[in-house]
């Protein structure tokens, strides 16, 4: 199966809890549904990303990269390859690459979605349709910041550092999913 199909199949069938996720998931079926290429970073109009809430073993802690073009705390995650054969695929690799830790466990459907608009790689205006998954870290786990990060920090899941309000809501999806599992 092939990333776009796969990236059909994942969203064809989540139901999101909240009417906003469930009109975003419609939008992205529909981009996906309009552009073949929509799962390449090639495709200017825009294109899905994979991210990764990465909770502690507890579903307490949350990890944050301080992404370096961005300047602000974020969720891992990033561009989908060629390689990848799956967003949660995508959004693994993405978590283990990003945190350096091994023995991450991904959800097997997203927790949330969204769509931004970024210039990233292409150097043009673009959007990315980011899917987002929840990921848990095995017990002890110490992340290792890589290239890609000005620092990478766990937070309280409760307690999200100053100018990252709007990750309120993603972390609430994805900590039920972690939490006590």
């Amino acid at each position: 199966m092939s990333l776009h199909a796969d990236a059909v199949t994942t969203l064809a069938a989540w139901r999101p809890a909240s009417t906003s996720q469930e009109s975003l998931r419609q939008a992205f079926l529909g981009f996906l549904a309009a552009r073949s290429d929509s799962c390449e970073r090639s495709c200017a109009a825009g294109h899905l990303t994979a991210s990764a809430v990465v909770l502690d073993h507890t579903g307490t802690q949350v990890l944050l990269t301080l992404h370096p073009r961005v300047g602000r705390w974020l969720q891992l995650g990033g561009h989908c390859e060629p390689s990848d054969a799956s967003l949660a695929g995508a959004a693994l690799r993405e978590a283990t690459e990003e945190s350096g830790m091994t023995g991450l466990r991904i959800g097997a459907e997203p927790v949330h979605l969204d769509v931004h608009p970024i210039t990233c790689s292409l150097g043009v205006p673009t959007r990315h349709f980011d899917v987002r998954f929840a990921v848990h870290a095995p017990p002890g786990a110490s992340p290792v910041r890589s290239e890609e990060s000005d620092d990478l920090r766990w937070w309280p899941a409760d307690a999200l550092p100053s100018g990252s309000e709007d990750l309120a809501d993603l972390v609430k999806a994805a900590v039920p999913v972690g939490a006590g599992r």
